[in-house]
């Protein structure tokens, strides 16, 4: 049996997130002493193992409940799970899509300014220079009426 303090260092788990993912209810085997303290077997651990698995791979708490629950429940429930991962897979897919479309404004982003640092070119990416600089690249600032709204 392991303390919390081992079994956080058992799972690479801080002790705080070893007592929030017991308090949820995310280790089921965990077991208390005669002082009421969390005592973990390997299964315990192994649990702890699964959620820090899921936890990392962004997956909410209250998604990672259900999955203990249906895994409580047995083989009857393989299909569910299968389709909680799979929701879970398409919403990181989502959230990789926009991640990529992020760098690849950021690319634009730190091309410019070193374009700026390595040739002087002017300044586009200040709007405080955009009124200066409108003769240069009017087609892609925002248009007057936008600007002043």
């Amino acid at each position: 049996m392991h303390t919390v303090k081992e079994a956080a260092r058992l799972t690479g788990l801080t002790e705080h997130a070893v007592r929030f993912y017991t308090d949820k209810g995310l280790v089921p085997s965990v077991q208390r002493n005669e002082n009421n303290i969390r005592m973990f077997d390997e299964e315990s651990i192994n649990w702890l193992h699964g959620v820090k698995c899921l936890k990392q791979s962004g997956m909410p708490i209250e998604a990672i409940k259900t999955y203990v629950d249906l895994c409580l429940e047995g083989d009857s429930t393989i299909a569910q799970r299968f389709a909680l991962m799979m929701g879970h897979k398409e919403a990181a897919i989502v959230k990789l899509e926009e991640a990529k479309r992020h760098i690849a404004h950021l690319e634009q982003k730190t091309a410019l300014y070193l374009a700026i640092l390595e040739h002087g070119a002017p300044d586009t990416t200040n709007p405080g220079n955009w009124d200066d600089i409108l003769h240069m690249h009017g087609d892609v600032f925002y248009s007057p009426s936008a600007r002043k709204a």
